[in-house]
């Protein structure tokens, strides 16, 4: 990750507006503005974030604004552009690195700085990203946050609120399939619907349950295919026998193995 200050040419103060975030691996940009932002004084389509009581720019917004500082895509002579630059291919991050993130609409640029670099304030703020988050029934979510705190989440209000998320109301299989934005900003169903860690953390409910006491249950209480043979001292296709008449339940299916609760498999071997 690099991490990167956004500034006024001509402010004597140099001043931090707001900060850039890439991730390298993942091609990503996120903006966070400070927590005493003014709307006046910060660009055009982040004073909107700003207004909308939010400090944390998302990430199809936080790359607009980065596109719209670079040499845009469909430009007829993109390849002698790339040529001339020493670029292969095309390449966002690069071409903000060369412009110094500086437009000909406005005097901002970006200047590199390190973690250490950023307000105090900030470890607050990114205490609450996102570690972890398990699909429940009812169109819930536990989501596990970097300061140890777990919540119940009930997104179901969430999902309603626009068309785009229907897929994930209406498909429990989709719901399922649920996924972390890099650097912990929230929950996805793919690159475009999402849930942001802001949201998430307003409306849970904290439960007393901590990642590491999740992960010691799935330790202890959830077994393979291997090893519910063992406990049952059957083999294999006595298993897979038993999934077929309705008798044992997996949890998770994969080609080659299956996951159960152990608790299950106790109960039949005390019958």
């Amino acid at each position: 990750m690099r991490i990167f200050a956004i500034r006024e040419e001509h402010d004597p103060q140099n001043f931090d507006i707001a900060y850039l975030f890439y991730y390298e691996q993942e091609k990503r940009f996120y903006i966070e503005l400070p927590d005493d932002a003014d709307p006046w004084s910060t660009p055009l389509i982040l004073s909107s974030i700003l207004k909308q009581g939010r400090k944390t720019v998302n990430s199809y917004w936080s790359r607009v604004w980065v596109q719209q500082r670079i040499v845009p895509s469909d430009r007829q002579n993109l390849g002698q552009i790339l040529k001339v630059n020493g670029l292969d291919t095309y390449d966002e991050f690069k071409l903000l690195l060369l412009s110094e993130g500086r437009c000909s609409q406005d005097d901002y640029y970006i200047s590199e700085i390190s973690p250490n670099d950023l307000p105090d304030s900030f470890s607050e703020r990114f205490d609450h990203k996102i570690e972890g988050v398990v699909p429940l029934s009812g169109k819930a979510l536990l989501v596990f946050f970097r300061n140890g705190v777990t919540k119940r989440c009930e997104v179901q209000s969430i999902l309603r609120s626009s068309k785009a998320f229907a897929p994930v109301l209406n498909n429990d299989s989709v719901f399922q399939r649920v996924g972390i934005q890099i650097g912990g900003y929230g929950v996805c169903w793919g690159d475009q619907l999402t849930i942001s860690d802001s949201d998430l953390y307003e409306i849970g409910q904290s439960v007393p349950l901590s990642q590491e006491d999740f992960a010691t249950f799935v330790q202890q209480r959830v077994v393979t295919t291997a090893e519910a043979a063992e406990l049952l001292q059957c083999t294999k296709q006595n298993i897979d026998d038993l999934i077929r008449r309705g008798k044992l339940h997996p949890i998770k299916e994969a080609p080659k193995s299956k996951l159960f609760l152990k608790s299950e498999i106790l109960q039949r071997l005390w019958q």
